[in-house]
């Protein structure tokens, strides 16, 4: 008798503290209960700002809430990635991650408000964007990357090549050192005035993104040599990768991601992370990240985590070999 009473007794205590211990996150409200502010450390109206105007629309259809974004612009993204690493991390703040923020500024800033391998927690990747060689030299046909390569070999810093930003300096710094190739690098504050000159035959090359390009290839007065990815875009047909033109394994290319605060719940994350999925999984959706020049591709959060960790070592190897510094 005494021994069916403690295995009752047992059982009553054990139900008693499941019980007690499911209460409190029964109780929890459900996510999202208010505005969630999505922060762009960029300007409004540049890529990164379209991107997340974009997925947030997609984020308030299939979850019913409402996303505000908030641009918050300055030190190559440092500002606004500086005030998500310290915003509370109760799953009302997000915010679109680069190349930039996540994997080059460290190795560019001596100080940059956060650490980005610390401070926040990875969520979605967006997608890639792969950068273009072009060329305004007439005699040169399309894809003639070799050719290109053989000419600079002749002669040495003869042919010089726009950089309008950091990302295309990486770019450049890497084609340099695997095609062997003597190329000039010229650095540029803008994108349009390195077209410009690319345009103008100032300059017979330039490193810039696909959507910067698109338009001048369009009207036929720039011709694409590569992409920078490791393989083919669809959203430049017949272009080939560097890595199929003479550098095996070439893959240099910027990207946005969404992060949040360090301790964000999993759950909301997860839940963020699920959402972004289906919405890649959209061809409209596809159509409209790679009409403004961004290749969709998810990872979900522990893909992304150990991306990113390859990226920082990937892009401070480069920029520290390369010696690239900011003006």
């Amino acid at each position: 008798m005494q021994q069916r009473f403690t295995c009752a007794a047992r059982r009553l205590l054990l139900a008693a503290g499941l019980a007690f211990t499911l209460t409190p996150l029964a109780a929890q409200p459900a996510w999202p209960t208010k505005p969630v502010t999505l922060v762009v450390p960029y300007a409004a109206g540049q890529g990164a700002d379209v991107l997340m105007r974009l997925v947030a629309e997609e984020l308030a259809k299939t979850l019913g809430a409402t996303f505000v974004v908030d641009n918050k612009a300055g030190a190559g993204g440092n500002i606004g990635t500086a005030a998500v690493a310290k915003a509370a991390p109760d799953g009302y703040t997000f915010m679109i991650g680069t190349n930039a923020t996540h994997a080059a500024n460290e190795f560019l800033y001596p100080s940059l408000g956060f650490n980005p391998a610390t401070d926040f927690e990875p969520v979605a990747m967006i997608g890639l964007l792969p950068m273009v060689i072009s060329t305004s030299l007439a005699e040169l046909p399309t894809n003639g990357l070799a050719e290109m390569v053989a000419r600079a070999r002749a002669k040495p810093d003869a042919l010089s090549v726009g950089l309008p930003s950091t990302t295309a300096a990486v770019v450049f710094a890497q084609f340099v050192k695997g095609a062997q190739a003597p190329l000039f690098g010229v650095k540029y504050k803008a994108s349009g005035q390195a077209m410009t000159d690319l345009m103008g035959g100032h300059i017979p090359l330039v490193i810039d993104t696909v959507t910067a390009t698109r338009p001048r290839l369009a009207d036929g007065k720039v011709k694409a040599l590569a992409i920078t990815s490791r393989h083919a875009s669809e959203m430049l047909p017949g272009v080939k990768p560097v890595a199929e033109q003479g550098v095996p394994g070439f893959d240099v290319v910027a990207w946005d991601a969404l992060f949040a605060p360090r301790g964000t719940p999993p759950e909301i994350v997860a839940k963020v992370a699920d959402h972004l999925r289906r919405a890649l999984e959209q061809p409209a959706i596809r159509r409209r990240l790679m009409d403004i020049g961004v290749e969709p591709l998810y990872m979900d959060p522990a893909q992304l985590g150990r991306f990113v960790r390859d990226e920082r070592s990937k892009w401070g190897a480069a920029i520290k070999a390369a010696d690239i510094r900011l003006d």
